[in-house]
């Protein structure tokens, strides 16, 4: 057991007053006593609906993601962990609407960005790329890439919606999951930040893939589909792209709810057991991977605790998971079972308005 250091990204506007956070907030979470205690808060950060946080801690890229703004933007800040204090380095455009999701490359050296929707005065960039200056600050955009198209839905995707960029295991190629146009597009990332397209994979129609979860061996992807209430495991070819169905199950049980909608999804660190939040169904489902085959078995669905489970969070040991309930105002703490996947409340957790994402150094 050993103290982590976590950050957490809140809508600060946009929402009812009683339902506003306080930004950006940086937390200690002891994981032997449970307690968790806070360090710092960045108020000045708006609608911080998805965070990356460098290896250290020292760096976080904070996505702004304000309806009303005809183009996002991405701050990057400063965090001293000695002083409990956020300093802000430099910001950015997204070259799109809603910056919704955000990563780290492997390599340290750039910083995706996912744009959910886009607008007529704005580039409408589906996946645009910053390099990462010495000092942590974002360069302009480096290289950027468009995804028009639309799905069945009328109503949520009658346009290209990005809601995720995940980088493979092997490195240098992206993948973002449409919503909107229920693919799965690969680009190959240049050094210098440029994007080249390598494979499209179309999805059930109507599905809605969200989030993606990668398995450690770098063979499988898996899918939280948000519109058909599904996870998906493929196989993942690494030097193409190239994906193919292996799996797929039912984000949550059939009959005893009047919509379900996964948000977020994880892999344990050991490859066997996966992690999908159910905003409907409001909980949590297990499920066990066989490493051999990529395929899923249910082990449970447990419940998160309060209401919207929009992201989850595995602490680094990979004994408790966070699950950030957006509506609920409350981030619950579950502790992990490493040998059988299982999660059990702890009866801890965090109250702060609208937590949209948690990230664990």
């Amino acid at each position: 057991m050993a103290e982590f250091l976590f950050f957490v990204g809140t809508l600060n506007r946009d929402v009812p007053a009683a339902r506003r956070g306080p930004g950006l907030v940086a937390f200690a979470f002891d994981e032997a006593t449970l307690d968790v205690v806070k360090l710092a808060e960045a108020t000045g950060a708006e609608n911080p609906s998805f965070l990356s946080v460098n290896a250290d801690g020292s760096r976080v890229y904070a996505n702004a993601d304000v309806e009303a703004w005809p183009e996002g933007t991405v701050s990057a800040y400063a965090f001293d962990r000695t002083a409990k204090s956020f300093s802000h380095i430099n910001k950015q455009p997204t070259l799109g609407n809603s910056p919704v999701h955000s990563a780290i490359t492997r390599d340290g050296a750039k910083l995706l960005v996912a744009n959910y929707a886009g607008a007529a005065s704005a580039p409408d960039q589906a996946l645009t790329v910053f390099g990462i200056r010495e000092d942590g600050g974002l360069t302009p955009p480096l290289g950027s890439a468009a995804q028009p198209g639309t799905g069945p839905d009328p109503e949520r995707q009658e346009r290209s919606h990005p809601h995720s960029v995940t980088e493979t295991v092997a490195g240098n190629v992206a993948i973002v999951a449409d919503l909107g146009t229920d693919r799965l597009v690969s680009y190959r990332i240049a050094p210098d930040g440029r994007l080249t397209l390598l494979s499209e994979f179309a999805m059930k129609p109507g599905a809605g893939p969200r989030h993606l979860a990668l398995h450690p061996s770098g063979r499988f992807v898996f899918v939280a589909n948000e519109l058909d209430s599904t996870v998906v495991a493929l196989a993942l070819e690494a030097a193409t792209g190239r994906l193919s169905v292996v799996d797929a199950k039912p984000g949550a049980p059939a009959g005893v709810y009047e919509r379900n909608y996964p948000g977020d999804i994880h892999v344990s660190s050991d490859g066997r057991f996966l992690y999908m939040s159910n905003r409907g169904h409001e909980s949590i489902a297990v499920f066990a991977v066989d490493g051999d085959s990529g395929k899923l078995s249910l082990v449970e669905h447990v419940p998160c605790g309060g209401s919207w489970p929009r992201n989850l969070a595995l602490t680094p040991s990979g004994s408790h998971l966070f699950s950030a309930n957006q509506r609920a105002g409350l981030i619950t703490i579950l502790a992990r079972n490493a040998a059988n996947g299982r999660l059990t409340d702890t009866g801890k957790s965090i109250r702060i308005g609208t937590p949209m994402c948690v990230r664990f150094v």
